[in-house]
């Protein structure tokens, strides 16, 4: 099965490195570019059935991948997005 997991800032929080790729886009003959937020993107293969799984890999997420004070997480198993429980 395959699993994405994507980590971004929450919303409420500054993204320096998004703010000064959206100026370099706007130098760069985009001026309607309003916002970009940058974050990661992470592709997992994985063995087992997506109800045994998913647990765990929310607790990697919520424990390795991301940052829970300052970023969310979602995951899409096989096309099918969830979110972590404070994006939800």
């Amino acid at each position: 099965m395959k699993v994405n997991v994507i980590v971004t800032p929450k919303t409420t929080v500054l993204d320096p490195q998004g703010a000064a790729v959206r100026d370099a886009m706007q130098h760069l003959g985009m001026p309607e570019i309003r916002s970009v937020r940058i974050g990661k993107f992470l592709e997992i293969e994985v063995d087992g059935e997506a109800t045994m799984i998913e647990p765990r890999l929310r607790e990697l997420c919520r424990d390795l991948l991301s940052n829970p004070v300052i970023e969310d997480y979602r995951l899409q198993l096989n096309g099918a997005e969830s979110r972590n429980e404070k994006g939800k």
